[in-house]
């Protein structure tokens, strides 16, 4: 599912994030899934620690997943009102693939944490850029869901961190480009 996109450059210099809220069916099968998720475990991974894991949810999962998010924002929020008892159903429901992405760093490693947690982001850029090149669009969020405990612990071992919640699926309206960076602001020349 290439689309019309010609070179491997191009391809990324068309992948833009699709918001997870408009994003539809079809997702990616299994298959296609499992090509997404290869691609993202041929990440630069200093010392080969592979600090990082990806448990896929299905979609016959997924009320699960918002009654634990459910659950776990009313012991953290008692006084949670409907509303943001919805968002957490919306969170759960939304797109037709849905990948939690963790740090799962090696502990006693010579390999410093924070080259670790780096790899951890690089692994979900690979897995967008999968989720791209065959077609489809990603989102990848974090918020609340990701730094709660009771979601954590549903989802991770000791010492893992929620990186990410990624959603996967096929653009339900037209993309829009989101402002980029001026180059010049960001990219300079050493000159010491």
């Amino acid at each position: 599912m290439f689309n019309d996109r010609t070179t491997p450059l191009s391809l990324l210099q068309t992948r833009r994030s699709g918001k997870p809220r408009d994003l539809i069916a079809p997702g990616p099968d299994d298959a296609q899934l499992r090509q997404i998720l290869e691609v993202a475990l041929r990440t630069p991974d200093h010392g080969k620690l592979a600090p990082w894991r990806f448990v896929i949810v299905p979609q016959d999962r997924r009320a699960a997943l918002a009654d634990l998010l459910e659950a776990a924002y009313r012991r953290e929020k008692p006084d949670a009102g409907r509303l943001e008892i919805e968002a957490m159903h919306q969170f759960a429901h939304q797109a037709p693939t849905l990948v939690v992405a963790l740090s799962a760093p090696v502990s006693g490693s010579k390999i410093p944490l924070w080259e670790q947690q780096l790899s951890v982001g690089a692994a979900i850029m690979n897995l967008l850029n999968a989720t791209h090149a065959l077609g489809f669009a990603g989102g990848w969020l974090t918020g609340w869901p990701s730094y709660n405990e009771d979601v954590r612990a549903a989802f991770g071992k000791d010492g893992e961190t929620i990186a990410g919640f990624v959603f996967i699926g096929t653009p339900g309206r037209p993309q829009e480009e989101r402002p980029r960076p001026d180059y010049d602001a960001i990219v300079s020349t050493w000159d010491r």
